[in-house]
């Protein structure tokens, strides 16, 4: 089979490609016909004759913003591709690019499509193995590192890559010469010497339904699998996403920040801007440390997306610096933020926005928008994780509405998204235009698994059948594994996991992240909480507090951050460290308070939390307890912590209620 196609390409039961090249549409919808089927090269070169000079491209050095016009990100795209092929990449073998986000990040990603391999976004967190296991996987003939610090972890693995012919670093100073090792402009200058001619005729062979990028799975629940995107899964997207969220052509500008790993970004930062002949702006590398804001308030943006992470930490440093507002000013706030409110769940009822709107807009909506740069933002997105109910509240009051968006990377991303004129609380949207939803076999409140269909629908997993057939059915539907249901105006909801879901030792299944979240809602020093009791007699919960995270490992240390102590402060405490806060009285009695809460409405006596125990460490990414994308690992949780787990089943009697 050759490489690059899937086992099972359930974008040709809607399309096909006939033997001399043209498109057989098989789909009867309007959306679906609309955007006729492409490769990237063609998607970015239409826009490069129509709009030569536009700016494509910015990002801020020495502090100096620089431009790259669309010619100009056309040609550099092209002038990689050449270098790629010089340097030995072979037809749909991987080009990895680790490192933060920059314009040689898309030059490198697109260069590599352009070049008829497969673009491959690395975690930037990823221990060296990490990284040899995708290289190894994709069969990489290229990487594309940031700096020293990831072109040491390339270095440490490249004897175990044999596919591996070249790296090239595009940031900084490459310290240690050695052979088939590039810096970005020694590489430039390879591929402006090479003819075009060979480049040419690769674009010209390709196909759009041919894989040209691959997005890696987390691994959460085992190794990463390489999630195969062709041309039209990917720009099919791009341009459906911004024509359903109604985002204006030729003016559209985001700035880029979260990690190009994630389909998400690619979709938000790279393929919805060109289908916008919108601009790009590159944040800082050390945006989520403090810069994101400053950036946010030069661009100033028209769309902004962020992983519920980066909302919460938003809310804890307004939340913190409201604090210091007192008297008349507190008390006008509070009104405003009411009205906020009610004009919000107002406008998604399709109802009159109440009275006060306008002054409430002036005396707080405006300055909070232009205090955080998103004075000019139409669309403010949050994707990755479910966002806490409580933080899409408080921002509703502030007139910042955040629009839950929904998939993953086997559906190019977005597959569901709220908008402005149509969104829920607590829903993740509306299907994409085009795509279609199935709850297949609901029980009797009408959840059962979540599955997709249309053009956003993947290729296939890499190297492995086994994994595609478990994930696309026959019919071509992908199933999510996620559990919810539909409501009757199209709204979908996801309630819990199908693999998450624990199993106790009486029979029941009981859906985790649902009790996660209410009891975090309801007991605000928690950070994160980990239910557990698969096959155990009664539900536990591991907890971790708030607490401060060492900005140059990314680990979290046992002090409790200022929102924290200000919540012990309230409650009596004059704990200080998360050894504190196990010993102390009060904090045990507030995390027992929510728990008692949550019990109070529990569906069943089964799934009423008996016992919690506060952990040391809070859960990160950089300590393993959390994918990429923020998700739990529930296993490695489970094997950090199989002795304390054993502990709190050591008595032989169910706790009673």
């Amino acid at each position: 089979m050759e490489r690059g196609r899937a086992p099972l390409a359930p974008a040709e039961s809607i399309w096909t490609i006939d033997a001399d090249g043209s498109v057989t549409l098989r789909s009867s919808s309007r959306e679906d016909c609309e955007y006729k089927p492409q490769t990237v090269h063609t998607f970015l070169k239409n826009v490069v004759d129509k709009f030569p000079d536009k700016d494509a491209l910015s990002i801020k050095r020495n502090g100096i913003w620089i431009q790259w016009t669309y010619s100009q990100y056309y040609e550099c795209c092209h002038t990689v591709a050449k270098a790629f092929l010089k340097l030995g990449l072979e037809k749909f073998h991987g080009v990895g690019i680790i490192g933060f986000n920059s314009p040689e990040w898309f030059m490198a990603d697109i260069g590599a499509m352009f070049a008829g391999g497969f673009a491959t976004g690395i975690y930037t967190t990823n221990s060296p193995e990490a990284c040899e296991y995708v290289a190894g996987n994709c069969e990489a003939n290229i990487i594309v590192v940031e700096n020293t610090t990831q072109l040491k972890k390339i270095l440490k693995v490249w004897p175990h890559l044999p596919h591996l012919k070249a790296v090239i670093q595009y940031s900084g100073v490459v310290e240690e010469k050695r052979e088939n090792l590039y810096s970005w402009s020694e590489m430039m200058e390879i591929g402006k010497k090479e003819p075009d001619g060979p480049l040419d005729a690769i674009i010209a062979a390709q196909k759009p339904n041919q894989c040209c990028t691959l997005i890696y799975t987390s691994g959460t629940t085992g190794n990463p699998k390489g999630v195969m995107l062709s041309h039209d899964n990917v720009i099919w997207i791009g341009i459906g996403t911004s024509r359903m969220a109604r985002m204006e052509y030729g003016i559209h500008k985001v700035v880029s920040y979260l990690p190009l790993s994630h389909i998400a970004a690619q979709v938000m930062d790279l393929y919805a801007p060109i289908a916008l002949a919108g601009t790009t702006y590159f944040a800082q590398p050390d945006a989520l440390k403090g810069t994101l804001v400053e950036t946010l308030r030069e661009v100033r943006p028209s769309g902004f997306m962020g992983v519920p992470r980066v909302w919460e930490k938003i809310y804890e440093q307004m939340r913190a610096a409201a604090v210091n507002v007192t008297g008349m000013k507190k008390k006008i706030a509070a009104w405003a933020k009411g009205v906020g409110y009610r004009g919000n769940i107002a406008l998604m009822n399709g109802q009159s926005l109440p009275w006060g709107w306008s002054l409430a807009k002036m005396v707080l909506f405006k300055k909070v928008r232009n205090t955080l740069g998103l004075d000019r933002c139409t669309l403010l997105i949050s994707t990755g994780a479910p966002l806490a109910k409580e933080i899409q509240e408080y921002f509703l009051g502030l007139n910042v509405p955040l629009y839950d968006v929904y998939g993953m990377s086997e559906s190019t991303g977005p597959h569901t998204l709220n908008l402005p004129d149509d969104f829920r609380l607590s829903s993740v949207g509306k299907t994409i235009w085009g795509g279609q939803t199935k709850i297949m076999e609901p029980d009797a409140d009408g959840i059962g698994e979540v599955c997709y269909f249309g053009r956003h629908v993947f290729m296939g997993y890499l190297n492995n059948l086994e994994k595609t057939k478990e994930a696309i059915d026959d019919k071509g539907w992908l199933h999510s594994g996620d559990l919810g249901y539909e409501d009757k105006d199209g709204f979908i909801y996801i309630t819990g996991r199908i693999k998450e879901l624990i199993i106790t030792a009486g029979g029941e299944n009981i859906p985790p992240v649902l009790i996660e979240d209410e009891i975090k809602k309801k007991t605000p020093l928690i950070s994160n909480c980990m239910l557990i009791g698969d096959k155990r007699k009664f539900l536990s919960l591991f907890v971790t507090l708030k607490v401060d995270i060492d900005q140059d490992t990314q680990l979290p240390t046992e002090a409790l951050n200022r929102e924290a102590l200000a919540i012990c402060k309230q409650l009596g405490s004059n704990a200080k460290t998360v050894e504190d806060a196990e010993k102390d009285e009060a904090i045990a009695k507030h995390i027992q308070k929510g728990i008692d809460e949550y019990n109070k409405n529990a569906v069943s006596r089964a799934q009423k939390v008996q016992k919690f125990k506060i952990l040391r460490k809070e859960f990160s990414v950089a300590g393993g307890e959390l994918g990429p994308t923020l998700k739990l690992k529930r296993p490695v949780v489970i094997k950090m912590y199989a002795a304390l787990a054993d502990e709190f089943y050591a008595d032989t009697e169910t706790p009673r209620d």
